[in-house]
């Protein structure tokens, strides 16, 4: 998988170690590095999705491609609903 800006990516331990068991995370790619690295590699922009759907940090991390897998869409957030008082 190439992955291209806009996509949302499950970054687990198939894509690196560090980010094997509960430091794998959800993340939305804003750049794709063109420069070459090692093969099968890639340097990528972008953020960390909360289980909300919202950007919590900004981060550049370096990833096999053959481990990146799309990610599911987060549940759209509920609007809350004020409380009334009478």
């Amino acid at each position: 998988m190439r992955p291209q800006p806009g996509d949302l990516l499950r970054i687990d331990g198939r894509a690196s170690v560090q980010f094997a068991g509960d430091r794998a995370l959800t993340f939305r790619v804003a750049s794709v590095c063109p420069k070459p690295t090692y093969t099968g590699w890639v340097w990528l922009t972008g953020y960390v999705i909360d289980r909300r759907g919202q950007a919590i940090d900004r981060r550049e991390i370096f990833v096999q491609l053959a481990g990146l897998r799309p990610a599911p869409q987060p549940a759209p957030a509920v609007p809350r609903r004020r409380a009334t008082y009478r």
